[in-house]
Protein backbone atom coordinates (compact mmCIF):
# COMPACT_ATOMS: atom_id res chain seq x y z
CA UNK A 1 0.00 0.00 0.00
CA UNK A 2 1.27 3.43 -0.76
CA UNK A 3 2.72 5.16 2.03
CA UNK A 4 0.99 8.30 1.91
CA UNK A 5 -2.13 7.50 1.74
CA UNK A 6 -3.30 4.14 2.76
CA UNK A 7 -5.33 2.21 -0.33
CA UNK A 8 -6.85 -0.61 -1.91
CA UNK A 9 -5.57 -2.09 -5.59
CA UNK A 10 -6.71 -4.85 -7.41
CA UNK A 11 -3.61 -6.67 -6.60
CA UNK A 12 -3.59 -5.93 -3.00
CA UNK A 13 -7.81 -7.25 -3.00
CA UNK A 14 -6.57 -10.33 -5.56
CA UNK A 15 -3.60 -11.06 -2.87
CA UNK A 16 -5.97 -11.62 0.29
CA UNK A 17 -8.06 -13.26 -1.60
CA UNK A 18 -5.45 -15.66 -2.81
CA UNK A 19 -3.39 -16.10 0.24
CA UNK A 20 -4.23 -13.78 3.48
CA UNK A 21 -0.72 -15.04 4.54
CA UNK A 22 1.20 -13.59 1.74
CA UNK A 23 -1.11 -10.12 2.33
CA UNK A 24 -0.07 -10.18 5.91
CA UNK A 25 4.32 -10.60 5.22
CA UNK A 26 4.15 -8.01 2.19
CA UNK A 27 1.31 -5.66 3.51
CA UNK A 28 1.20 -5.73 6.79
CA UNK A 29 4.63 -6.44 7.87
CA UNK A 30 6.32 -5.11 4.59
CA UNK A 31 9.18 -7.96 4.32
CA UNK A 32 10.64 -7.05 1.05
CA UNK A 33 10.91 -9.58 -1.58
CA UNK A 34 14.30 -11.15 -2.93
CA UNK A 35 12.72 -13.14 -5.23
CA UNK A 36 9.81 -13.00 -8.05
CA UNK A 37 8.83 -16.03 -10.73
CA UNK A 38 10.20 -15.68 -14.52
CA UNK A 39 6.24 -15.29 -15.45
CA UNK A 40 5.94 -11.94 -13.42
CA UNK A 41 9.59 -10.63 -14.18
CA UNK A 42 8.26 -11.03 -17.97
CA UNK A 43 4.94 -10.37 -17.68
CA UNK A 44 6.40 -6.50 -16.25
CA UNK A 45 8.93 -6.56 -18.86
CA UNK A 46 6.25 -6.71 -21.72
CA UNK A 47 4.09 -4.65 -20.20
CA UNK A 48 6.96 -1.61 -20.10
CA UNK A 49 7.49 -2.49 -23.77
CA UNK A 50 4.24 -2.11 -24.66
CA UNK A 51 3.44 0.92 -22.73
CA UNK A 52 6.62 2.35 -24.79
CA UNK A 53 5.01 1.85 -27.88
CA UNK A 54 1.27 2.84 -26.97
CA UNK A 55 2.85 6.18 -25.60
CA UNK A 56 5.08 6.98 -28.70
CA UNK A 57 1.20 6.50 -31.13
CA UNK A 58 -0.02 8.45 -28.63
CA UNK A 59 2.34 11.66 -28.94
CA UNK A 60 2.71 10.79 -32.72
CA UNK A 61 6.73 10.00 -32.42
CA UNK A 62 8.26 7.48 -34.60
CA UNK A 63 7.77 3.49 -33.33
CA UNK A 64 10.28 0.91 -33.66
CA UNK A 65 11.06 -2.63 -32.67
CA UNK A 66 14.26 -1.63 -31.14
CA UNK A 67 12.77 0.92 -28.90
CA UNK A 68 9.99 -1.21 -27.96
CA UNK A 69 12.65 -4.11 -27.07
CA UNK A 70 15.03 -1.58 -25.32
CA UNK A 71 11.88 -0.71 -22.92
CA UNK A 72 11.41 -4.44 -22.10
CA UNK A 73 15.22 -4.99 -21.42
CA UNK A 74 15.53 -2.63 -19.65
CA UNK A 75 12.37 -3.18 -17.26
CA UNK A 76 14.01 -7.11 -16.45
CA UNK A 77 17.40 -5.77 -16.23
CA UNK A 78 16.05 -2.91 -13.22
CA UNK A 79 14.06 -5.87 -11.83
CA UNK A 80 17.13 -8.38 -11.77
CA UNK A 81 19.08 -5.94 -9.66
CA UNK A 82 16.64 -6.19 -7.12
CA UNK A 83 15.07 -9.84 -7.23
CA UNK A 84 16.30 -13.21 -7.92
CA UNK A 85 14.21 -14.62 -10.90
CA UNK A 86 13.27 -17.79 -10.56
CA UNK A 87 12.83 -19.92 -13.57
CA UNK A 88 10.64 -22.95 -13.98
CA UNK A 89 12.21 -26.61 -14.63
CA UNK A 90 13.40 -26.24 -18.47
CA UNK A 91 13.11 -22.33 -18.30
CA UNK A 92 16.06 -20.09 -19.30
CA UNK A 93 16.69 -16.30 -18.66
CA UNK A 94 17.81 -15.87 -22.26
CA UNK A 95 14.50 -18.30 -23.56
CA UNK A 96 12.51 -15.77 -21.45
CA UNK A 97 13.74 -12.89 -22.71
CA UNK A 98 13.39 -14.09 -26.56
CA UNK A 99 9.78 -15.42 -25.37
CA UNK A 100 8.72 -11.37 -24.63
CA UNK A 101 10.45 -10.17 -27.40
CA UNK A 102 9.00 -12.18 -29.63
CA UNK A 103 5.61 -11.33 -28.13
CA UNK A 104 5.78 -7.66 -28.79
CA UNK A 105 6.98 -8.23 -32.05
CA UNK A 106 3.18 -10.55 -32.69
CA UNK A 107 1.65 -7.67 -31.24
CA UNK A 108 3.44 -4.71 -32.99
CA UNK A 109 2.25 -6.94 -36.29
CA UNK A 110 -1.39 -5.71 -34.93
CA UNK A 111 -3.03 -2.89 -35.96
CA UNK A 112 -2.19 0.12 -33.88
CA UNK A 113 -4.79 1.20 -31.43
CA UNK A 114 -6.68 4.30 -32.34
CA UNK A 115 -8.23 7.12 -30.41
CA UNK A 116 -5.43 7.03 -27.34
CA UNK A 117 -6.92 9.12 -24.52
CA UNK A 118 -4.07 7.45 -21.70
CA UNK A 119 -1.57 5.22 -21.10
CA UNK A 120 -1.30 3.93 -17.87
CA UNK A 121 -2.97 6.34 -16.37
CA UNK A 122 -3.54 6.30 -12.25
CA UNK A 123 -7.06 6.80 -10.48
CA UNK A 124 -7.45 7.17 -7.14
CA UNK A 125 -11.42 6.79 -6.54
CA UNK A 126 -13.79 6.65 -3.49
CA UNK A 127 -15.29 2.80 -2.39
CA UNK A 128 -18.84 2.57 -2.36
CA UNK A 129 -20.67 -0.74 -1.24
CA UNK A 130 -23.73 -1.84 -2.72
CA UNK A 131 -25.86 0.49 -0.07
CA UNK A 132 -23.93 3.36 -1.38
CA UNK A 133 -22.23 4.01 1.69
CA UNK A 134 -18.53 5.23 1.22
CA UNK A 135 -15.72 3.34 2.65
CA UNK A 136 -12.78 4.95 4.36
CA UNK A 137 -10.19 3.87 2.13
CA UNK A 138 -9.97 4.84 -1.59
CA UNK A 139 -9.07 2.51 -4.70
CA UNK A 140 -6.30 3.09 -6.53
CA UNK A 141 -6.34 1.58 -10.20
CA UNK A 142 -3.95 2.09 -13.03
CA UNK A 143 -5.06 1.50 -16.24
CA UNK A 144 -2.86 -0.38 -19.12
CA UNK A 145 -4.26 1.81 -22.45
CA UNK A 146 -7.56 4.17 -22.69
CA UNK A 147 -8.70 4.36 -26.09
CA UNK A 148 -11.99 6.49 -27.40
CA UNK A 149 -14.90 4.58 -28.85
CA UNK A 150 -18.22 5.35 -30.95
CA UNK A 151 -19.66 4.64 -27.42
CA UNK A 152 -17.53 5.99 -24.94
CA UNK A 153 -13.89 5.05 -23.83
CA UNK A 154 -12.79 1.70 -23.52
CA UNK A 155 -9.97 0.35 -21.09
CA UNK A 156 -7.69 -2.02 -22.47
CA UNK A 157 -5.88 -4.45 -20.29
CA UNK A 158 -2.71 -6.31 -21.33
CA UNK A 159 -2.18 -10.47 -20.09
CA UNK A 160 0.48 -12.51 -20.39
CA UNK A 161 -0.31 -16.00 -19.87
CA UNK A 162 0.82 -19.64 -20.93
CA UNK A 163 -3.06 -20.68 -21.71
CA UNK A 164 -5.73 -18.88 -23.44
CA UNK A 165 -7.96 -17.04 -21.52
CA UNK A 166 -12.19 -17.88 -21.05
CA UNK A 167 -14.85 -15.63 -21.59
CA UNK A 168 -15.32 -17.01 -17.89
CA UNK A 169 -11.99 -15.78 -16.98
CA UNK A 170 -12.58 -12.16 -17.78
CA UNK A 171 -16.53 -12.46 -16.98
CA UNK A 172 -15.15 -12.96 -13.23
CA UNK A 173 -12.78 -11.40 -12.91
CA UNK A 174 -12.71 -8.52 -10.04
CA UNK A 175 -9.84 -6.26 -11.77
CA UNK A 176 -12.33 -4.78 -14.92
CA UNK A 177 -14.82 -4.09 -12.02
CA UNK A 178 -12.20 -2.09 -10.45
CA UNK A 179 -11.37 0.11 -14.01
CA UNK A 180 -14.94 0.49 -14.94
CA UNK A 181 -15.85 2.28 -11.07
CA UNK A 182 -12.71 3.85 -11.33
CA UNK A 183 -12.82 6.05 -14.57
CA UNK A 184 -17.15 6.15 -13.53
CA UNK A 185 -15.99 7.90 -10.13
CA UNK A 186 -13.01 10.02 -11.51
CA UNK A 187 -14.35 11.10 -15.19
CA UNK A 188 -17.92 10.38 -15.05
CA UNK A 189 -18.01 8.37 -17.84
CA UNK A 190 -18.93 4.77 -18.88
CA UNK A 191 -16.41 2.33 -20.20
CA UNK A 192 -15.85 -1.28 -21.38
CA UNK A 193 -13.02 -2.94 -21.04
CA UNK A 194 -11.14 -5.15 -23.14
CA UNK A 195 -8.44 -7.85 -22.48
CA UNK A 196 -5.65 -8.18 -25.20
CA UNK A 197 -4.06 -11.62 -24.23
CA UNK A 198 -0.33 -12.33 -25.58
CA UNK A 199 -0.63 -16.91 -24.88
CA UNK A 200 2.70 -17.84 -24.36
CA UNK A 201 2.18 -21.34 -26.22
CA UNK A 202 3.87 -23.12 -28.89
CA UNK A 203 2.47 -21.23 -30.96
CA UNK A 204 2.38 -17.81 -29.73
CA UNK A 205 -0.93 -15.64 -30.35
CA UNK A 206 -2.53 -12.82 -29.75
CA UNK A 207 -6.32 -13.19 -27.74
CA UNK A 208 -8.83 -10.31 -27.50
CA UNK A 209 -12.26 -10.87 -25.12
CA UNK A 210 -14.40 -8.01 -24.33
CA UNK A 211 -16.75 -7.62 -20.93
CA UNK A 212 -18.77 -4.91 -19.42
CA UNK A 213 -19.31 -4.24 -15.45
CA UNK A 214 -22.47 -1.94 -13.92
CA UNK A 215 -23.22 -0.56 -10.95
CA UNK A 216 -24.32 -3.81 -9.19
CA UNK A 217 -20.53 -5.21 -9.54
CA UNK A 218 -18.97 -1.98 -8.36
CA UNK A 219 -21.06 -2.36 -5.11
CA UNK A 220 -20.54 -5.85 -4.87
CA UNK A 221 -16.51 -4.71 -5.08
CA UNK A 222 -17.07 -2.49 -2.36
CA UNK A 223 -18.96 -5.05 -0.22
CA UNK A 224 -15.80 -7.62 -0.67
CA UNK A 225 -13.26 -4.49 -0.08
CA UNK A 226 -15.45 -3.95 3.15
CA UNK A 227 -15.34 -7.11 4.26
CA UNK A 228 -11.51 -7.44 3.69
CA UNK A 229 -11.35 -4.97 5.41
CA UNK A 230 -13.28 -5.95 8.69
CA UNK A 231 -10.59 -9.33 8.18
CA UNK A 232 -7.46 -7.50 8.28
CA UNK A 233 -8.35 -5.17 11.12
CA UNK A 234 -8.97 -8.06 13.23
CA UNK A 235 -5.72 -9.51 12.16
CA UNK A 236 -7.21 -12.70 10.26
CA UNK A 237 -4.21 -14.04 8.33
CA UNK A 238 -3.76 -17.65 7.30
CA UNK A 239 -1.73 -19.41 4.65
CA UNK A 240 -3.76 -21.14 1.52
CA UNK A 241 -1.43 -23.92 0.74
CA UNK A 242 -1.28 -25.01 -2.69
CA UNK A 243 1.06 -25.82 -5.39
CA UNK A 244 0.15 -22.79 -7.66
CA UNK A 245 0.32 -20.33 -4.32
CA UNK A 246 3.74 -22.00 -2.73
CA UNK A 247 5.55 -23.47 -5.43
CA UNK A 248 6.51 -19.56 -6.50
CA UNK A 249 6.26 -17.53 -3.30
CA UNK A 250 8.87 -15.58 -2.19
CA UNK A 251 7.74 -15.70 1.33
CA UNK A 252 7.86 -19.45 1.81
CA UNK A 253 10.43 -19.48 4.86
CA UNK A 254 8.40 -16.60 6.71
CA UNK A 255 5.59 -19.37 6.44
CA UNK A 256 7.08 -21.68 7.33
CA UNK A 257 8.11 -20.07 10.18
CA UNK A 258 4.61 -19.29 11.55
CA UNK A 259 3.40 -22.61 11.25
CA UNK A 260 6.01 -23.53 13.44
CA UNK A 261 5.12 -21.02 16.23
CA UNK A 262 1.64 -22.38 16.07
CA UNK A 263 2.44 -25.55 18.65
CA UNK A 264 -0.03 -28.25 18.98
CA UNK A 265 -2.55 -28.40 21.27
CA UNK A 266 -1.32 -30.45 23.76
CA UNK A 267 -4.25 -33.81 25.25
CA UNK A 268 -4.35 -32.56 28.67
CA UNK A 269 -5.64 -29.03 27.44
CA UNK A 270 -8.85 -30.44 25.66
CA UNK A 271 -12.20 -30.24 27.81
CA UNK A 272 -14.43 -32.35 27.22
CA UNK A 273 -17.62 -31.84 25.20
CA UNK A 274 -20.73 -32.08 27.40
CA UNK A 275 -24.03 -33.62 25.49
CA UNK A 276 -27.58 -33.51 27.10
CA UNK A 277 -28.59 -37.49 26.48
CA UNK A 278 -31.48 -37.27 25.00
CA UNK A 279 -29.06 -35.73 22.06
CA UNK A 280 -27.68 -39.40 22.32
CA UNK A 281 -31.45 -41.04 21.58
CA UNK A 282 -31.89 -42.54 18.57
CA UNK A 283 -35.04 -42.55 16.66
CA UNK A 284 -36.28 -45.86 15.96
CA UNK A 285 -36.40 -46.79 12.34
Amino acid sequence: MSQSRPHWSYSAISQYLRCPLQYYFQRTLGIPSRTTSSGLALGSAVHAGLAEYHRRLMERQETSPEAVTKAFRDDWHERETREAIQFRDGDSRDDCIAQGVHLLELYLKESPPERIVAVELRFMAPLCNSRGEYLETPLVAITDLITGTEDGLRVQEFKTSGRSYSEFDVASSLQPTCYVHAVRECLGQETSVEYTVLVKTKTPKVQRLQTSRYAEDCGRLGDLVQSIQRAVDLGIFYPVESPMNCSTCPYRQPCRDWGQSNRPIEAAELVPLEIPQEALACSPN
